[in-house]
């Protein structure tokens, strides 16, 4: 007894799946889990503004709700690390000799510094580190590491309150110069976020690039200036002008040395590198930007297994 197969002709499963394509845009459906256009998904995370606003102000507030001393944390954290490099860098290395206001000098760095770092840790594990509330929920992932940097935004709102007290003790008065830490700010801010966003892509195919970032960050910090005066080194010493450039166009020191400027009188525009302003500008939408979009590229792949 012989059977007969029947297949279908040339194109009709292609037909088929034409007409279920069809029937699913007649009626709005849509690919689960698709990536939608650049500026829809601005759309989307734009509508979820609040959102953002609150998870940040959540996990700021979480942060130290175990601690005995509460929130008294947010601020002596980095006091205190700006304490031990005090010790460390100004006095037993002499960074200090040569520094006007060195204690404001040096806690402005580590404060502004400190928001960069933590923008970026936070950024590693912003997907990995929260796969359930991604995989049980629609929403476009880049709200997590744009909030993970706006709560360090917030934690470094909290420190430059314990700066201005170290400043007036310092004899530092307030001057419309101050008025420049808004800008300097938001420019930063669109860099970490930015940055925050590639390492969050990075982090969520390879988690274990988490490990590896403190080496990379406190490398990063050593030639920022954080400790010791940028420009007064680069005119001690005889580098390379390729590797001057370098250094001076660093964003961490850039967004340091322009939050200095603008809150320690000692501090000149003479010691600011050339181009300053448009170095702050550039990272800041080329990061930012560029984090953005190569973040939504990846849109679709989040939380997968």
């Amino acid at each position: 007894m012989s059977q007969v197969l029947h297949t279908p002709p040339p194109g009709a499963a292609h037909s088929g799946e034409d007409d279920l394509a069809a029937l699913a845009a007649r009626h709005g459906l849509s690919v689960s889990g698709a990536r939608p256009g650049l500026p829809e998904y601005v759309r989307q995370l734009w509508a979820r503004r609040h959102f953002i606003t609150a998870f940040a102000t959540a996990k700021l507030t979480a942060q130290y709700s175990q601690a005995r001393l509460g929130q008294v944390w947010q601020v002596a954290t980095p006091l205190l690390n700006a304490a031990v490099y005090y010790v460390i860098f100004g006095v037993l290395l002499g960074t200090k000799h040569g520094v006007d206001d060195y204690i404001p000098f040096l806690v402005t760095g580590v404060f502004v510094w400190t928001f960069t770092q933590s923008s970026v840790m936070a950024g590693t594990r912003a997907i990995s580190g929260n796969l359930g509330l991604v995989r049980a929920l629609h929403f476009p992932r880049a709200a997590l590491p744009i909030s993970f940097a706006l709560q360090q935004l917030q934690q470094l709102l909290f420190s430059m309150a314990a700066l201005l007290i170290i400043l007036f003790c310092s004899g530092i008065p307030a001057g419309p110069s101050w008025l420049l830490t808004v800008p300097v700010l938001v420019l930063q801010f669109a860099f970490n976020a930015g940055l925050a966003m590639i390492m969050a892509r990075m982090g969520a195919k390879t988690p274990d690039i988490a490990q590896l970032m403190p080496f990379v960050l406190r490398t990063w910090m050593y030639v920022s200036g954080v400790m010791f005066s940028l420009d007064k080194t680069l005119r001690e010493t005889h580098l390379p002008h390729a590797v001057q450039v370098l250094l001076e166009a660093n964003p961490a020191a850039v967004y340091i040395d322009l939050m200095r400027f603008a809150l320690i009188d000692s501090f000149h525009a003479s010691q600011l590198p050339h181009h300053v302003g448009a170095y702050a500008l550039g990272w800041a939408l080329l990061v930012g930007v560029g984090g953005f979009v190569w973040f939504w590229k990846a849109e679709e792949r989040y939380g997968r297994g």
